[in-house]
């Protein structure tokens, strides 16, 4: 196993030639570090091969055109009772995380389908409102039932897609490990035995992982 003067020094895996270092794939501008392609922050993000930063990528094309999110919420409120709040947790994760509608759009939506008379309010024991979908709004879902399961299939897709693969996953947990030991380590942070136990516990792991 290394010591801890390989894992640190100029050519070990924290070094500035390793793949953890500034230039590896899991430093700071590498495509598995915190600005690359597969980082979790919101900072500025690995450059794609036409110029623009991750951050800065095209805009992707709106999951719901005109009257669908109505269409959507009227659906699931024919499902059961349900408050703005736990709608916008449905559609978190009906989409993995990558669609999370603001109260801003859900409730005046919501107001909407209540003044249509498509949905009405139920008794709730708490201040929140509770609504369902009225006699009028199942009506209307039957009516366009082929429409909702085009909806019900893009989200499933939208899902799909958003879900991590293992590979980028595992990556991005490497990256999070380099990242912090780095931070931990600049500027002299980390005390010798501080090292030392850095480097049993990153032996140990290793040894568990050899064992899988």
């Amino acid at each position: 196993m290394l010591g801890m003067a390989g894992i640190f020094g100029k050519d070990g895996p924290f070094g500035p030639s390793g793949p953890f270092g500034p230039g590896g794939m899991f430093g700071k501008d590498g495509m598995f570090g915190p600005g690359g392609m597969f980082a979790k922050s919101g900072r500025p993000g690995k450059r794609y091969g036409n110029g623009a930063r991750s951050d800065e990528a095209p805009r992707r094309r709106r999951l719901f055109g005109p009257g669908e999110l109505r269409l959507v919420l009227l659906a699931m409120l024919a499902e059961e009772p349900r408050h703005g709040y736990e709608l916008i947790k449905a559609l978190e994760e009906m989409t993995a995380g990558s669609y999370s509608p603001s109260p801003g759009t859900i409730y005046p939506t919501l107001q909407m389908l209540a003044d249509e008379g498509a949905i009405a309010e139920q008794d709730s024991k708490d201040a929140k409102k509770l609504f369902q979908a009225t006699d009028s709004g199942l009506a209307e879902l039957e009516d366009r039932r082929d429409e909702l399961e085009e909806l019900w299939n893009r989200l499933g897709r939208k899902r799909e897609k958003a879900r991590p693969s293992g590979s980028a996953e595992l990556f991005r947990a490497m990256g999070n490990l380099a990242n912090v030991i780095k931070n931990k380590a600049a500027d002299g942070k980390l005390k010798d035995l501080d090292k030392h136990q850095v480097v049993d516990l990153i032996d140990e792991l290793a040894r568990k992982i050899e064992r899988l």
